[in-house]
């Protein structure tokens, strides 16, 4: 006969205080969005009402059931609802972080190339006594120019537009090879990478996570999201698009609320521009909501 193996979890602690999380962190599993197997990771866990701890093991098994299946409010949900019913009087909140890549093919901006962007991307969800909340976060690159640069060196082209004809008459050719020189550009305006991180909270009829809307979204109206492969052609339009959208973080992250209030399926957001500044040795940022608080 095998010994009953001991179970020191269930024996019931000296100290009775209960906890508000119970679980683990950083476990590695695949997940399903969008058709693509990524490898991501997952903290899981509980409240603890009462007794020594918590069976961990049985969280570790719940999890295998994003492996298969599309990544989905209805999944996490059974998979919230798994944690507890395997805590039956122990735990009456369960909770699941999910982070990972997603990757996108990009389509240059003229030439026929494309290649693989990579949009970082969390889930985060809690169940408690049957009320269920989801959030989703997406991170996005982009470039920003300074508009106020942008002024600058427009002032400066003037000034040496004044100084280079000023005792000579203007002609449409000696104009447009000036222009095409370096000395018709005596300056140009400082842009940089910048990164966007959307935070949603779905409503509790959502059925799917809208990753890939939000990028599409948050892209559009930003108008000059980061590049893949490129030709020459790719990268002048990448400039004019740049000249085109002129932006403070502050343009970035109004342009940013307009959006998302926009996008269906939401009860609330928050959002936070980074703009890595190329003047200064600091990050310029802006932030912005709508019904947020932090769950």
């Amino acid at each position: 006969m095998t010994a009953q193996l001991p179970d020191i979890a269930a024996h019931t602690a000296a100290d009775h205080s209960p906890l508000e999380w119970v679980g683990m962190h950083d476990i590695a599993l695949p997940v399903q969005l969008d058709g693509q197997r990524l490898g991501a990771r997952a903290d899981a866990g509980v409240s603890l009402k009462q007794g020594r701890g918590i069976h961990m093991s049985r969280l570790y098994l719940a999890l295998q059931r994003l492996e298969s299946q599309e990544l989905s409010p209805p999944l996490v949900r059974q998979v919230l609802q798994a944690f507890l019913d395997s805590h039956l009087e122990l735990s009456d909140c369960a909770y699941l972080r999910l982070r990972g890549e997603a990757l996108l093919n990009r389509p240059a901006l003229i030439s026929p190339l494309s290649g693989w962007k990579a949009y970082p991307f969390e889930v985060r969800a809690h169940l408690d006594a049957n009320v269920f909340h989801v959030e989703l976060q997406v991170q996005i690159d982009y470039s920003s120019t300074c508009p106020c640069s942008a002024a600058l060196a427009r002032q400066l082209i003037q000034q040496q537009f004044a100084a280079d004809f000023a005792d000579q008459p203007l002609s449409h050719a000696a104009v447009l090879a000036w222009l095409g020189s370096t000395q018709g550009q005596p300056a140009t305006p400082h842009s940089q990478r910048s990164r966007a991180t959307l935070q949603v909270r779905l409503d509790t009829q959502a059925t799917a996570l809208p990753w890939l809307e939000l990028i599409e979204r948050a892209e559009r109206v930003l108008g000059t999201a980061v590049q893949t492969a490129v030709k020459r052609a790719d990268e002048q339009a990448f400039a004019l698009a740049n000249g085109q959208n002129l932006m403070f973080c502050e343009d970035a992250a109004r342009r940013l609320h307009g959006a998302l209030l926009r996008q269906p399926g939401l009860s609330a957001f928050h959002l936070r521009v980074v703009h890595a500044e190329s003047l200064h040795a600091h990050d310029a940022v802006a932030a912005s909501g709508y019904n947020w608080s932090p769950a």
